[in-house]
């Protein structure tokens, strides 16, 4: 006799009940048709893609992290985000595109992080993206906001910020305090400031030898705060003689007065001169999205504005925009966080019990309801009448149908509301109107 195998799934990959999996599809099925009503067109790359295209920009965490395997004499990777195979794919499919290019994909990604509680190994991502050719106008800065207010309001959320900043800024006053060399280093504690507070900031900062002339500039700088124009009358009071600086407030003035035209209110977005994301990747405008309820989550949607998206490939200027949303973690911090419940979903709206031995009717009858776009199923097993209408309610289905040897004669059916328990004989016509208007 042959041991059986202990059934388990890896660590660092989620399964979800059924009742999971419908709201999770629900949610990923708003945040398609919302960047849909944006005009973004459909895009799905290949997750498995030749390591030598797949590394042609990683390094460091990055590609310690990526899957990479052989297959007989091909060198192959699992995609680690979705903005690389995009890269690729623009510049393969250059001469077929129509510029702007605007692509939205959503799909799993792999990485070999460290499993732990609400990081994934395999995830899914919810990509949007606007490349242009050769330049790209600020104005789709602007625009980015007003998806990622659209898509938030459609998963029912209304409480939340969009915070934006300009990486131009961040890395003129690097330049002009002559701290390019430790730049990386003194943004990265900057992003920890919500964590470990600002005494720990300037503590951090200290240890790497800024002196505290520099260290008073910084400080002042990321305590700015304001409404958009009290936040830019700061920046300029800063009087920072850099090129690069003044080139990032003017962008960041003439995108964040944008935001406003697209739809978005004034309390849903703000300036956060903190915001210090994609340290080597984002060349412009940033974005990071939180709940205000809910800040201990981090950011819930996240991107920029990058110079060359595909200078690995090609040498042709692709400048793009565009924002990321994981939606497998989010999922996970949201539930976990009872802000979302899955409760008893069903995907059935009807089910038909038949109370003959001949099926023939209720087939007919389920295949009229699913023309009349009514998700139906049929209960098949041999079961008591009272255990088939358990089962419905165990799977939230809102109706069920009973088909007799009275109704066969009769040409109607026993509609029963699982909820209020009322059952009415109507003809099937009757009963397709009241499902539908339910």
């Amino acid at each position: 006799m042959n041991e059986k195998v202990q059934p388990k799934t890896l660590p660092g990959f989620m399964e979800l009940l059924p009742n999971e999996q419908i709201l999770f599809n629900e949610m990923k099925e708003k945040i398609q048709k919302t960047y849909e009503k944006f005009g973004f067109l459909p895009l799905n790359t290949p997750i498995v893609e030749s390591a030598e295209v797949l590394l042609a920009k990683a390094g460091g965490e990055t590609e310690k992290q990526i899957y990479r395997f052989n297959k007989g004499d091909s060198d192959l990777a699992l995609r680690f985000d979705l903005t690389v195979p995009l890269a690729k794919y623009v510049a393969e499919y250059y001469p077929n595109l129509t510029f702007p290019f605007r692509r939205y994909q959503i799909g799993k990604v792999y990485r070999g992080e460290k499993a732990q509680r609400g990081r994934y190994r395999e995830f899914y991502q919810c990509d949007v993206d606007i490349i242009g050719e050769n330049e790209l106008s600020l104005i789709n800065d602007a625009e980015i906001p007003s998806i990622i207010y659209n898509t938030f309001k459609e998963l029912g959320f209304d409480d939340f910020t969009i915070s934006i900043n300009n990486r131009k800024i961040l890395n003129g006053l690097f330049e002009a305090l002559e701290l390019n060399n430790l730049s990386v280093q003194i943004l990265r504690i900057i992003d920890k400031i919500d964590k470990i507070g600002k005494e720990n900031v300037i503590k951090e900062i200290q240890e790497l030898g800024v002196d505290s002339n520099k260290i008073d500039t910084i400080m002042n700088f990321i305590s700015i705060t304001g409404n958009i124009e009290e936040t830019i009358s700061a920046l300029r009071e800063l009087n920072i003689d850099n090129e690069l600086f003044n080139l990032g407030v003017n962008e960041l003035e003439e995108v964040a007065s944008n935001i406003k035209l697209f739809g978005v209110p004034t309390e849903n977005y703000k300036i956060d001169l903190t915001i210090a994301r994609g340290l080597d990747y984002y060349t412009g405008t940033v974005y990071e999205t939180f709940l205000n309820q809910y800040r201990q989550l981090g950011s819930v949607c996240s991107g920029g504005r990058y110079d060359n998206l595909s200078s690995y490939y090609t040498d042709k200027k692709m400048p793009g925009v565009g924002i990321s949303i994981g939606l497998t973690r989010l999922f996970f911090q949201l539930t976990d966080n009872k802000i979302i419940e899955a409760g008893n979903r069903s995907i059935s709206k009807v089910m038909i019990v038949s109370m003959a031995d001949d099926f023939s009717k209720s087939i007919e009858i389920a295949t009229q309801l699913r023309n009349n776009g009514i998700n139906t199923q049929i209960y098949t097993d041999n079961a008591k009448i009272k255990n088939q209408f358990k089962y419905a309610s165990r799977l939230n289905i809102p109706y069920v149908i009973v088909i007799g040897e009275d109704e066969i004669k009769n040409n109607t059916i026993a509609l029963k509301n699982m909820e209020t328990g009322e059952q009415v004989s109507v003809s099937l016509e009757e009963g397709i109107r009241i499902i539908k208007n339910a």
